[in-house]
This record gives structure tokens, C-alpha cells and sequence, in this order.
């Protein structure tokens, strides 16, 4: 499913494409987010010559109403879709992901150990663990109609006058799809092979410490990184440790290629 035609799109939350080398990036961002918190860290690895995309997951960037119209198997779907274009036009793939779009990101990798080299998380979540989210997933549809929405969960940085172009209200009936995700994603890590960089803000008001612990404990069969952000909160791409995470992960994408060629421009 995608946005409605008759609701215009959030200023700068258009999915985000450059074609560059046969390296290929694929950012996912985060639930009730969209490309708007992941453009900045496209266009730097876009400026190395690597190929990007940025897609606008269902029911995102456009009116929260959107969203509950839709579910984690939506997203995931468009995500995955993403991957097997970028993937047929590139020689080797990455996937990076910012919350939710973390958890999008671990699946990928899961899903596909052929085509992901190699993946990125920015303060993912993979377990319930913020109160405020709605966990009613076998009431979806009752849910959706006593209190379609609940207070929203964007935004969470640092730095003034930032916003992260989402909602300002959580779609109770969408949110409910997560713990299916969750789920499933928790149930892969021991099948990860993809070696994972991961950044994790120790001041995160939306999500909190369990997810990265659950990874730490199950992705056993692969190499694992994490790195501390001492200066931003949830979404750090938007943050004062952005650039950190930039040239992180394209510090990680040149450690891990195949071999040297397609240099980057």
C-alpha cells in the first residue's frame, strides 16, 4: 500500500534516490519517520559515489491516518522490494536502518544473507520497551476505533529547532502490527551472517536499552560493533553525532567490500 493520492506528502519526507557506483545503500527509517530523518546520511553516502535509496514506507509521511490502513508486513514489503531493485542494478549491498527501520534492516539481512553484505542500526528497536506504544495486537480492530491514536513519539533530539518530519501522534492499530516484527526478527538473529554496526544513544527517550541487549545475546554468528552516542537522543541521524554515524558507516561499507573495485568517486 502507498500514501493516498489526495493527502500531499510532509515537506522533504519524498523517498530519496541517487544512482552511483554498483556498491548500493538501502535506509529504512523509523516508525511513524520518514526519508526526512534519513537524507542527510543518504546524500553523504550518495557524495562517495555509492548507489542510495531511501524509500517512503506505507502509510508514512503523509497524515497518521495513513498509517493505521496499514502494517508491519507493509513495511517490510516495501523494504524488501527496495532491496531486490537496488540489488539487481549493484554487485553488493548494504542495509541501514533507524529505529523501526533497524528492525527492518536486521530482517533484510535474515531474509537475504545472499545479497546483504553488511548492516547498520541507529538506535533500533526490536522489543517493546516505551509504554506510550500500544501493545493491543489481538484487539487491532476494537483498538482502532475507541482510540485510533495516542500521543506521538517523534522528534526525539537534541539539538533546537530540529524536528523529524513524522507524526505527532502514534496510529494505534499500526503500532499494534509491531510485536509481529519484533517477533520475527528476534526468532532470525541466530541465522545473521552480515557482519553489524550498531549506534545506540544513552540518552534515547523513545527507545531503551532491552533491544540492543537482546541483539548482543542472540546474533551470536556474526561479528557485532557498537558504538556509544554520548550527545544525541533517539534519532541520532538528525543529532549532534550525526556525522559520526556518517562517516562510521562508510567507513564500515569500504572495511567489508569484496574487493576494491568501484572505487568510490
Amino acid at each position: 500500500m502507498r500514501p493516498t493520492d489526495t493527502v500531499p506528502l510532509i515537506p522533504g519526507a519524498e523517498p530519496f534516490s541517487h544512482r552511483g557506483s554498483e556498491v548500493g545503500v538501502l535506509l529504512c527509517h523509523g516508525f511513524t519517520g520518514s526519508p526526512y530523518s534519513m537524507r542527510p546520511w543518504g546524500e553523504h553516502l550518495a557524495a562517495a559515489g555509492y548507489s542510495v535509496e531511501i524509500p517512503l514506507l506505507p502509510g508514512h509521511g503523509t497524515v497518521w491516518q495513513d498509517m493505521n490502513l496499514t502494517t508491519s508486513d507493509d513495511w517490510f514489503a516495501e523494504a524488501e522490494r527496495a532491496l531486490l531493485d537496488l540489488a539487481s542494478r549493484c554487485e553488493e549491498v548494504y542495509v541501514m536502518g533507524l529505529s523501526m527501520g533497524g528492525a527492518l534492516t536486521l530482517r533484510l539481512a535474515q531474509d537475504h544473507p545472499d545479497l546483504v553484505r553488511g548492516a547498520v542500526l541507529v538506535n533500533p528497536s526490536l522489543a517493546l520497551e516505551d509504554a506510550r506504544l500500544p501493545f493491543i495486537a489481538p484487539v487491532r480492530r476494537l483498538a482502532s476505533r475507541i482510540m485510533p491514536s495516542t500521543p506521538g513519539l517523534s522528534s526525539d533530539v537534541s539539538k533546537d529547532d530540529t524536528t523529524e518530519g513524522g507524526y505527532d501522534r502514534v496510529p494505534t492499530a499500526a503500532a499494534a502490527t509491531l510485536p509481529k516484527l519484533w517477533r520475527a526478527v528476534q526468532e532470525g538473529m541466530s541465522g545473521l551472517r552480515a557482519p553489524i554496526l550498531a549506534y545506540r544513544s544513552t540518552q534515547d527517550h523513545v527507545v531503551g536499552p532491552r533491544s540492543l541487549r537482546i541483539l548482543a545475546r542472540r546474533a551470536v554468528n556474526t561479528r557485532l560493533t557498537i558504538h556509544l552516542l554520548h550527545d544525541s537522543y533517539h534519532v541520532a541521524t538528525l543529532d549532534h553525532d550525526a556525522a559520526a554515524i556518517f562517516d562510521g558507516s562508510l567507513a564500515f561499507v569500504r572495511e567489508h567490500r569484496r574487493s576494491g573495485e568501484g572505487a568510490d568517486r
